[in-house]
């Protein structure tokens, strides 16, 4: 009986620690990742503003149900592994920039990812995902932080980029 009462406690403070850890982690913050294509800016662009498709190529994505396609306003629901997220398109400026925000006030977290394309000549193209995010709960500054990292959706983003615009 000893030991269950000391796992429990172990638990418990472990719990605390996260949580107190996580209350003195900054809401925001600001993280970034690029890749380089073979393909020319408007195509990069074209594959990045057409969240449409990402179903078609991202395989973190499921579905995504368009909520409100309007000049002034575009709003969609992504369909993530945990869960769905309401984005809004906040700028375009093709072929050079994209942006999107969550825009779901249901989440423990929000923010914006900038997409920037930059030619380099030739064919080649740089694209450049910037996340300004802020992770309103203790806990999962925490998590996100020290496990999961701030830039996995990014790099999983640009991974199956790559693989979409990859010659062949």
């Amino acid at each position: 009986m000893k030991w269950v009462t000391r796992i429990g406690l172990l638990l418990l403070t472990l719990v605390a620690a996260a949580f107190v850890t996580g209350s003195l982690l900054p809401e925001n913050h600001q993280a970034s990742r690029m890749a380089v294509f073979s393909q020319p800016a408007p195509d990069v662009y074209a594959l990045v503003s057409d969240y449409k498709n990402y179903p078609a190529w991202w395989p973190d994505v499921s579905k995504v149900e368009v909520m409100v396609e309007a000049p002034n306003r575009t709003t969609f629901r992504e369909y993530l592994s945990d869960g769905p997220v309401i984005m809004t398109v906040v700028e375009t400026e093709p072929p050079l920039r994209f942006v999107t925000k969550i825009d779901d006030a249901d989440q423990p977290f929000g923010g914006t990812w900038t997409f920037e394309i930059a030619p380099l000549g030739g064919s080649r193209t740089r694209l450049t995902i910037t996340e300004r995010g802020e992770i309103y709960n203790p806990f999962f500054r925490v998590m996100a932080r020290y496990v999961f990292g701030y830039t996995a959706t990014m790099e999983s983003f640009l991974h199956a980029a790559q693989l979409r615009l990859a010659p062949g």
